[in-house]
């Protein structure tokens, strides 16, 4: 009876550990994908990003189908990362696309504390977005987005619950805030520097 018994758990649990082994590399491809298109939608290749979105949601979808007797595994850890990586991508791919609306954790099928940690994400990539539009000249631009990254803060800022419950995002909005502040300087000095030359430039052509 014993081995029968015991026989039934192992069993069971070569199951689990498969279905968490299959997890595990999906999250992997899950991140992957995220990364890269990141790297796509800095350098304007939205229809590659749009495409590994795709497929990184696809990916969260099998694993939460794979997981769906396994709780424990479930909340482990490895699939909230994942699906913070896909939030942020998903949401930086929305706002430097031009797109109106940004995506909720029930349209994007994440946890809510996934979804706030991948959103205090955002702020370093509309950072590096702003960098971008400096040395291009146009730093004007990035005035909008940093109005975004102020608004991603007020609303980071409104969930400070223990660590236990946000899974540091405490952190991730202290972070925020620094990377706000460099920023503003950036921008500031940026433009500053623009109407300076261009004040030089009418004088000398004034001269002229």
């Amino acid at each position: 009876m014993i081995n029968k018994i015991s026989s039934r758990i192992k069993d069971n649990f070569e199951e689990k550990d498969k279905a968490r082994e299959s997890s595990l590399s999906i999250s992997r491809d899950v991140v992957r994908n995220c990364r890269t298109a990141m790297y796509s939608i800095h350098n304007k290749d939205f229809k590659k990003a749009s495409s590994l979105i795709e497929k990184a949601a696809e990916m969260l979808e099998k694993i939460n189908t794979s997981l769906q007797t396994y709780p424990d595994i479930y909340f482990a850890g490895f699939l909230e990362h994942a699906q913070q990586e896909f939030v942020e991508s998903t949401i930086v791919y929305g706002i430097l696309n031009k797109d109106k609306t940004i995506p909720g954790p029930e349209e994007l099928n994440v946890s809510d504390v996934a979804y706030l940690n991948g959103l205090g994400d955002v702020s370093g990539e509309l950072r590096r977005h702003i960098l971008d539009l400096i040395r291009k000249g146009s730093p004007e631009e990035g005035e909008y987005h940093l109005q975004l990254m102020e608004e991603i803060h007020n609303c980071l800022m409104m969930f400070d619950y223990p660590d236990a419950m946000t899974r540091g995002l405490r952190h991730k909005t202290d972070t925020t805030r620094s990377i706000i502040e460099r920023t503003r300087g950036d921008l500031t000095n940026a433009i500053l520097q623009q109407k300076l030359e261009k004040a030089m430039k009418d004088f000398e052509n004034k001269i002229n």
